[in-house]
């Protein structure tokens, strides 16, 4: 295959790229605190809430709060845009890429492959995110939750990634790390990869993807067998 018909490689972000649980965690528990609740969510224990999303740990926090303490109307919405706010200023102070992450970024573009950011975290964090990481330059593309009217699992904002990425989906693949992602590839008519080292680690095989990398370092081979 030629190099400019390589393939596309679509990445979501949050649990696939980087671990960024410990600073999502310490947005919540910055909402709790700030209505005198404490600290609700451990970092470590809760890790894997924090990959469903703001309002998923606001609503777990809650669910651990005393019997008689009574939330004012509309508290989960104000929390969610307090959520926000303190993780966009926040946005890297524990968040780390996995390892082999930048390797393998690298080794793919170098080897004429179109890299692409399908992801459900708002699209102007995860520039921020990227470019506080120093990747985001490798990436062709970027589209975040609200890039589109739809989000993932819905197949369009896949499609989208690798529009804009320049390639063509028939040959392209999605790596991720949760079910969402899962369901989107299928919706999408590609296959998938779900990393093993991620929130569920190989407890994602559950899902019976296509294939399951347990370290970056695979991602280049795979890519090699799928796209060419």
């Amino acid at each position: 295959m030629a190099r400019d018909m390589q393939g596309t490689v679509v990445f979501d972000l949050d649990g696939t790229l980087a671990d960024t649980s410990g600073d999502l965690v310490a947005a919540a528990n910055a909402c709790f605190a700030a209505r005198g609740l404490g600290l609700l969510l451990d970092p470590v224990a809760d890790s894997l809430i924090a990959f469903h999303g703001g309002r998923a740990m606001l609503r777990a926090g809650y669910g651990r709060m005393g019997p008689d303490t009574l939330l004012p109307p509309g508290a989960e919405d104000e929390d969610y845009r307090r959520l926000l706010d303190h993780y966009g200023q926040n946005i890297a102070v524990h968040t780390t890429l996995y390892p082999g992450v930048g390797a393998a970024l690298r080794g793919l573009a170098g080897d004429g492959f179109r890299l692409a950011v399908c992801t459900n975290k708002p699209e102007s964090l995860a520039e921020t995110l990227l470019r506080e990481l120093g990747i985001r330059d490798l990436f062709a593309a970027l589209v975040g939750a609200d890039t589109l009217p739809v989000r993932k699992p819905d197949p369009r904002p896949y499609k989208a990634a690798v529009e804009a990425a320049g390639g063509q989906l028939a040959a392209s693949f999605l790596l991720g790390d949760t079910e969402t992602d899962r369901r989107t590839a299928s919706a999408a008519g590609v296959k998938v990869a779900l990393v093993a080292f991620g929130p569920e680690g190989e407890a994602i095989s559950r899902l019976a993807p296509d294939a399951l990398i347990g370290h970056f370092d695979e991602l280049p081979d795979l890519a090699r067998r799928w796209l060419r």
